[in-house]
């Protein structure tokens, strides 16, 4: 699975979590970046990428996420082991 393929399932899924058709993952999109983006909301989306890519993560490795670019290069590495 390459970048453009996680972004776009990424898009997809902020779109759903937060009901914005316009809303679109970009490397460095961030909770702050999107009122909306609380604890409840960030879990959704966490679980909702955890279904859409086949993958689990460890709280331990969400902690040091800061953007969506640092999502896509975990989920990136989590389809490749």
């Amino acid at each position: 699975m390459n970048d453009p393929e996680i972004y776009d399932g990424l898009t997809s899924i902020l779109r759903q979590v937060f009901d914005d058709p316009e809303l679109v993952a970009t490397p460095d999109l961030s909770a702050h970046d999107v009122a909306e983006w609380d604890s409840f909301n960030h879990i959704n989306i966490v679980v909702a990428s955890e279904m859409r890519f086949g993958v689990s993560f460890k709280s331990s490795e969400l902690e040091d996420l800061k953007n969506v670019g640092d999502f896509v290069a975990l989920i990136r590495d989590k389809k490749a082991a």
